[in-house]
């Protein structure tokens, strides 16, 4: 494929999808602040290379619960991906396969998890959103039967942060259609053409026989979350699923300290892309001021778009880096070819950088090698 970075990748996108649905791709709460700085994140810190170390056997390779993966990535859950291309879901997940890291399932899926599970073969995660406590139950039981790997539970988003751009383009589900909206089709013919082909959007996992009631149905449609969910709640998922479990969407340090008293395996540091509270802390810089907790694994998302910054992450204390946006301009490029050249660039990117910086293992990679930003340098 031509594009030879991830931002190229952006770009096309762009050109690819109706505005509606790159908006919904694209878009965050309110102002977007936490949409621009969480890149910007990355850009305030800097590089300390080590010179003269033997580089002739560069190792990017890290572990996961236990496996080895590629790099130190995982590609995160996000919902509606069929908006982008037909079979998205599968398309992500094979993609991952192919490059060695694990994929994450929405709950908010095209593609039920069961069919993801039968069609791929590759390391599945699933992520669950709390609607109701006996519908995300039943999904636990499903993922569980299913042989996901890892439960990926989001507490960040118990009310929906007001995405602007949404509600000037009136998205959602279903699809309302406008005369902009069918010129903006019509500006677009690939993507129309996919879309005719395939149909409207669906929610995989929620057809009417596994979904225990039409108010949770319309819970999901909505986008509306139990917001009695708590740490005694999050317990009884715990209790529930035997695997490895990440809690997604924690900032606080009090609350990474209370899910590793109560077993959970990890944290994915995360603001939800932008998309939720506009002003939030960026993960990165929440990472950079915890401690070390061995046995506990530290994830961040948002704003990665190079491989230059996953290696600052890992350096700063990160087991690996969540993978949102990035693959999903893969996606919408190029279907599976697509996700697998994104995840390719960024890997290719993260090793150049290992070499780069006198670093020839992932193990060895820490904060020695990177430090802030002074005022004087600027972002």
């Amino acid at each position: 494929m031509k594009w030879v970075s991830v931002y190229e990748m952006r770009r096309q996108a762009r050109r690819t999808l109706p505005k509606m649905v790159y908006d919904y791709l694209e878009g965050g709460a309110l102002d977007e602040r936490t949409l621009r700085s969480n890149p910007t994140s990355y850009q305030n810190w800097r590089f300390l290379p080590r010179r003269l170390i033997d580089l002739s056997a560069v190792r990017p390779e890290t572990s996961m619960f236990g496996r080895d993966i590629a790099f130190p990535a995982v590609v995160a859950p996000t919902g509606l991906n069929s908006l982008f291309w037909p079979r998205a879901d599968l398309a992500l997940a094979r993609a991952a396969q192919r490059c060695g890291i694990p994929f994450t399932l929405s709950t908010a899926s095209s593609m039920s998890l069961e069919q993801v599970a039968e069609l791929s073969a590759g390391r599945l995660w699933f992520q669950l959103y709390v609607i109701e406590p006996g519908l995300a139950l039943s999904l636990v039981e499903r993922a569980k039967a299913a042989g996901y790997e890892c439960l990926v539970v989001t507490v960040d988003v118990v009310a929906n942060g007001k995405r602007e751009r949404d509600l000037r383009n009136g998205f959602g589900l279903p699809v309302r259609y406008s005369l902009r909206t069918l010129w903006d089709g019509l500006c677009h013919p690939a993507w129309s053409w996919r879309y005719l082909r395939h149909g409207l959007p669906v929610l995989g996992n929620f057809n009417a026989s596994r979904v225990p009631s039409p108010e949770a149905r319309a819970a999901l449609l909505r986008r509306s979350m139990d917001e009695s969910f708590d740490w005694a709640a999050l317990d009884a998922i715990r209790q529930n699923w035997p695997g490895k479990m990440l809690v997604k969407g924690v900032l606080h340090p009090d609350d990474i300290e209370r899910c590793r008293k109560m077993g959970i395996d990890g944290v994915v540091l995360s603001n939800h892309g932008g998309r939720q509270l506009d002003d939030t802390c960026s993960p990165l810089d929440v990472l950079a001021q915890l401690a070390p907790t061995p046995g506990f694994d530290i994830l961040v998302d948002g704003g990665i778009r190079r491989g230059s910054d996953i290696a600052k992450a890992v350096a700063l204390g990160a087991r690996a880096v969540m993978l949102g946006r990035a693959a999903l301009y893969g996606l919408a490029c190029g279907g599976e070819a697509g996700v697998s050249h994104a995840l390719s660039l960024l890997q290719e990117e993260y090793r150049n950088t290992l070499v780069q910086l006198g670093c020839p293992d992932t193990a060895l990679l820490d904060a020695g090698y990177v430090r802030r930003a002074t005022s004087a340098e600027g972002p």
